[in-house]
């Protein structure tokens, strides 16, 4: 039985010389199989994509598509330009296995708009958190990827418990993070080498990031997320949370891909040197 169960597409990364794993489901999966999780992914790949060793320990229930979703990352100056080069066919609420319909943590984390608004009802039970990064894309004729209004918030957002976004992905626009607080039990906004911001229970509090010296910061946000989910159910304290996934994120940095992403003795032993 899984006990934490991640919607969104596995994909891939354009990288010097070819290929790499990528997207919500890799990092974040990867990040809770560290920390103790028995976790599994519901996703939709093409037949000829080879599963890496790196999602060892992780059970995959992959759905036939026509391509796999690939990405292209341009970093400048500490901004990101993205290309979506090829997209998977979409998620839907039947391509969860019965079995996996229980586990006490979920998390929506589309890439390029695949999962339903749906899937948001579909755990009553659960500890239910989002990443709409997915959601809060589009994209041209020639693939760059754009800002869009997330549309489907208020159809999500009443039915989750935890939303994970990030400064970048507002564009600045607080007053929508205001909007997205009222509907939200929690809601973090993640600031990048500054910590983040967690808004519950009235409380709008920053908590500080650890230090770290940046490498690749591909994936921080869904480290982060994570690790946060995994806390959250732990102690019940969204900003104890924060700090643990804080730890958890400076890790995943420091290295490329998600070769530094830390097991849980490595976060607590941060923890307790700061």
């Amino acid at each position: 039985m899984i006990d934490f169960l991640i919607i969104g597409h596995i994909v891939q990364d354009v990288v010097p010389g070819g290929y790499t794993v990528g997207g919500t489901a890799t990092y974040m999966s990867t990040t809770v199989r560290n920390l103790g999780r028995k976790t599994g992914i519901v996703t939709r790949l093409a037949p000829d994509f080879v599963i890496p060793d790196v999602l060892h320990d992780i059970e995959i229930h992959r759905v036939s598509s026509t391509q796999t979703t690939t990405f292209h990352n341009i970093y400048h100056e500490g901004h990101r330009t993205q290309f979506l080069l090829a997209r998977a066919n979409d998620l839907q609420p039947e391509d969860v296995p019965a079995t996996w319909r229980a586990a006490p943590i979920v998390h929506l984390g589309p890439l390029a708009r695949e999962v339903d608004a749906r899937f948001a009802k579909m755990f009553p039970g659960a500890l239910v958190g989002v990443t709409p990064q997915g959601w809060m894309r589009e994209w041209d004729e020639t693939h760059r990827i754009h800002p869009r209004c997330w549309d489907e918030a208020s159809d999500i957002l009443p039915h989750v418990d935890v939303l994970v976004l990030s400064e970048h992905d507002l564009g600045g626009d607080c007053a929508k993070m205001a909007e997205y607080v009222q509907q939200t039990r929690i809601s973090v906004m993640t600031q990048g080498a500054k910590g983040c911001v967690v808004f519950a229970g009235g409380i709008e509090k920053h908590v500080a990031a650890f230090p770290a010296r940046e490498v690749d910061p591909t994936g921080a946000g869904d480290v982060f997320a994570g690790a946060f989910l995994v806390r959250l159910q732990e102690t019940g304290d969204p900003f104890e949370s924060a700090r643990f996934a804080n730890a958890t994120a400076a890790f995943c940095v420091e290295g490329p891909g998600v070769a530094t992403i830390p097991n849980r003795a490595q976060v607590e032993e941060r923890l307790a040197r700061r």
